[in-house]
């Protein structure tokens, strides 16, 4: 049986989980428009919020279209529909990303094992010292299983591993703050604390966390080096002795792998939080492509490495501030 069309309140539901989603800077490059049929949902990539220095091939744009398709999906089942993804539908239309069918009922309440929905809202980047508590085994078998589940690999990584993915995140973050176009590319997307309160995207002050005092933990220096002359200093603390890293990888190397990575970081992001883990990505080595090619372990076999992930118990991270449902949604919406 056929579920009535989607109402005006159903889409701005929605639109709002999909836009609570990570994006490379918090650029959010996505739009979602009502199919013709008022039965789903598509995601389109927005070319105006693109990030062409550091995501040159768009694969962290798509990335970021997956994971607000696997927030669209989550969000469907409290609609009571059967979300039914379609990657790249039409070849005619490289903007149009994904398409989302919920013209059918919900089969199963929690296909993902757990209710992931009130986790949307409280997933955030934190940039600031984790413990030195590992990640059960447990909780990363499921957080493996997840990235599977959306066709993608998650590997967490021996303490060699660890070491060769720290200087290679290094290398690159340095070679990033010795060049001024791509300095300015991520200074554009920082938000200074006197505009943070009207932002709608971007980086807060507030978010960029602390700076490691031992200069092991190579985490991205947004405000750049020299620090951009309105950047508060950030506070420098001691981080955890050998970071807990996973690594998101797929077989093949196209758009349809991109989104259904997106996909898998949403997933096990939001599984992570359900249980108090937190998360970074490390995109830094994702940005030049010997980096980015020396991250692959070839004792893993064929494969490309998406992002890296640091994982581990500590403070939840700030939120970051949301385009609102009207600039992100085809189509009227009421309040």
């Amino acid at each position: 049986m056929t579920e009535p069309t989607l109402t005006p309140a159903d889409l701005r539901l929605l639109a709002a989980a999909g836009g609570a989603a990570p994006s490379l800077h918090n650029s959010q490059p996505w739009r979602f428009r009502p199919t013709e049929d008022g039965h789903g949902i598509d995601v389109l990539a927005d070319p105006a919020r693109t990030v062409p220095l550091a995501d040159p091939t768009g694969a962290a744009l798509h990335i970021a279209a997956g994971a607000a398709l696997f927030n669209l999906r989550v969000a469907a089942l409290r609609l009571g529909r059967e979300p039914a993804a379609q990657l790249l539908p039409d070849p005619d239309a490289p903007g149009l990303l994904a398409r989302l069918d919920l013209s059918a009922a919900v089969r199963d309440a929690e296909p993902f094992g757990r209710d992931l929905h009130a986790a949307i809202t409280r997933r955030h980047s934190s940039r600031q010292p984790f413990s030195n508590r590992d990640v059960p085994e447990a909780v990363l078998g499921e957080l493996v299983a997840a990235a599977e589940a959306e066709g993608a690999m998650l590997a967490a990584l021996e303490e060699s591993g660890v070491r060769r993915v720290l200087a290679l995140t290094a290398e690159a973050e340095d070679r990033t703050s010795q060049d001024p176009d791509r300095q300015a590319e991520a200074r554009a997307w920082l938000r200074s604390d006197d505009v943070a309160g009207e932002a709608v995207d971007g980086i807060p002050f507030a978010a960029l966390g602390s700076q490691d005092r031992d200069a092991r933990v190579p985490m991205r220096e947004f405000a750049g080096r020299p620090p951009h002359r309105d950047a508060p200093a950030r506070p420098a603390e001691r981080f955890e002795a050998l970071p807990q890293l996973c690594m998101l990888a797929t077989r093949t190397d196209r758009p349809a792998d991109w989104l259904r990575t997106g996909q898998a970081l949403e997933r096990v992001w939001l599984l992570a939080t359900v249980h108090g883990v937190r998360l970074t990505v490390w995109h830094q080595a994702m940005e030049w492509p010997d980096t980015r090619w020396g991250l692959r372990d070839p004792a893993d076999g064929p494969g490309h490495v998406q992002l890296v992930l640091r994982i581990g118990y500590g403070p939840p991270g700030s939120a970051t501030p949301r385009r609102p449902v009207e600039e992100t949604l085809d189509a009227p919406v009421t309040h």
